[in-house]
């Protein structure tokens, strides 16, 4: 019989810990649950952070309106994680080559991607960073390319959107399997979908 341990510092696990646990301890969940919630460093040095409200209107860090084409409205990660305006943080895409590819309704009721996701996520093939999007069941695939303006295209029996500027994508830091967080090169799923 192997023994069990603990996914967060390789510990034994409790004797008498749940089936499904995977971590030996309160701290040790607690650091797992935050360092699954981190974002790159690709996006987090860069000051194009807002907050949003639950219907994604966008917000400053004070709580003002705030715009996905108004760099004034913009603070740095730090900040707007810190701040208690709105319900998350947003990230603003500007067209410096940093896109986000927003597939919705991608995951089923266990959390597992639905075939047409299944294939762009084996495309993008463990080389950036995919995060789940608020509803639970949709994914962010975050990376490089150049995409001049969003676009909508059917794919499969689903639909993904591919933003590069002139929006922002609410972030919840809430990494997809065990996605990387770095951000790859997503050009060859782009021109795939073009």
């Amino acid at each position: 019989m192997s023994t069990r341990v603990c996914e967060q510092c390789e510990g034994p696990m409790p004797i008498l810990a749940r089936s499904h646990a995977v971590t030996c301890s309160p701290n040790c969940r607690k650091a797992r649950s935050r360092a699954r919630r981190t974002v790159p460093a690709e996006l987090a040095s860069r000051p194009r952070w807002i907050r949003h409200t639950a219907r994604k209107v966008p917000l400053t860090i004070g709580g003002s309106v705030a715009s996905s084409t108004e760099q004034s409205t913009w603070s740095r990660h730090r900040d707007a994680a810190a701040s208690t305006a709105g319900v998350g943080c947003g990230f603003v895409l500007d067209g410096d080559g940093v896109v986000c590819l927003d597939l919705d309704h991608a995951l089923d009721g266990d959390g597992v991607p639905l075939p047409w996701a299944q294939n762009l996520l084996t495309a993008a093939a463990g080389s950036t960073w995919v995060e789940v999007s608020r509803s639970g069941s949709g994914l962010h695939i975050w990376g490089y390319g150049t995409l001049p303006h969003g676009r909508r295209i059917p794919v499969g029996a689903g639909t993904v959107e591919l933003y590069g500027t002139g929006r922002y994508i609410a972030v919840t830091g809430t990494t997809f399997g065990d996605t990387p967080r770095r951000l790859g090169d997503l050009q060859h799923i782009i021109d795939a979908l073009l």
